[in-house]
């Protein structure tokens, strides 16, 4: 079995997951990937580690639970700009992950030994060794700017008109050699935002071609025109798709056998040129999650 995930929806997913599976790879999105102060920050990989290792912070869906932060705070006295908040634990693998990097390891390579030494049995890797960024076409007052994603949703907390998301070097890019060593017939689209969290892991060429000869089921991050976290409804109409279920559809039509979507959307069945399952999508607890990732592997 395959997932593609980014840091939010789908880690809530894999936590149902790892109690119905024994075994499953997930390739995670990487466009959000930056250098901050010299170390190197994968944020959406990060929390799918954290997630399968039960370490996950759930109240924000990043960095390790009950952490602290006191290197951040120190830094933030010594007037050193860091935007984003990292926990002590954190930024301990943060900055493994960027020694490793910096003696020339791939970046699957870096994330295979963290996933060891954090007692992760599911395979995780990387969309990409190379570098794609995400960034947002945005217009700012008069002026229009092409904004890293991190800027456009952390600094200016994603106010801001969105013109289009680009996947910056994604048409050179390659997925990790272990990829094309996968043996899997089966693939899972978790609810994560489709343009910034699985779109970014769909322009690399050889993993969208690689599902049109599998059997795709997408979740719906999506109830009514309302996506259930998160800038997806803004993004996706900048892409020129419906802030909905049927906008998911669209952007996954060309490889997608089975749309699951929320009860509330059973409308929309007849509109959508696939196998539709509904059923509550909403994960508030384990039971939620496990629930949930029962259905979608007995659908598979």
């Amino acid at each position: 079995m395959l997932i593609l995930s980014g840091g939010t929806g789908t880690p809530k997913l894999l936590q149902g997951l790892k109690e119905v599976l024994d075994d499953f790879t997930v390739i995670v999105n990487t466009g959000e990937d930056l250098w901050l102060n010299n170390i190197y920050i994968s944020p959406d990989v990060d929390t799918v580690l954290y997630t399968l290792a039960n370490m996950i912070n759930e109240k924000t869906w990043y960095g390790v639970r009950e952490d602290t932060f006191y290197t951040h705070e120190q830094l933030k006295k010594y007037g050193v700009d860091e935007f984003l908040r990292i926990g002590d634990k954190d930024r301990a693998l943060k900055i493994q992950k960027t020694l490793l990097l910096n003696r020339g390891l791939k970046l699957s390579e870096a994330i295979d030994i963290q996933r060891k030494a954090l007692g992760v049995k599911y395979k995780v890797l990387p969309m990409t060794d190379d570098k794609v960024e995400t960034k947002i076409l945005a217009k700012i007052d008069d002026r229009v700017d092409l904004l890293k994603f991190h800027d456009f949703w952390i600094k200016r907390r994603g106010e801001v008109e969105v013109l289009d998301v680009i996947y910056e070097n994604s048409i050179y890019a390659k997925p990790p050699e272990e990829f094309y060593k996968l043996k899997f017939d089966k693939v899972i689209i978790g609810p994560s935002n489709p343009i910034t969290s699985i779109g970014p892991i769909l322009s690399i060429k050889d993993i969208k071609e690689s599902l049109k000869k599998k059997k795709v089921l997408a979740v719906s991050p999506f109830i009514g025109n309302s996506p259930v976290s998160g800038p997806a409804g803004k993004l996706m109409r900048a892409k020129g798709y419906e802030s909905s279920a049927l906008g998911v559809y669209e952007i996954y039509k060309e490889f997608l056998n089975i749309l699951v979507i929320d009860n509330k959307d059973k409308d929309l069945k007849d509109k959508i040129d696939c196998e539709v399952y509904t059923t509550n999508i909403i994960m508030k607890d384990l039971n939620d999650k496990i629930r949930l990732a029962k259905e979608i592997v007995e659908i598979l």
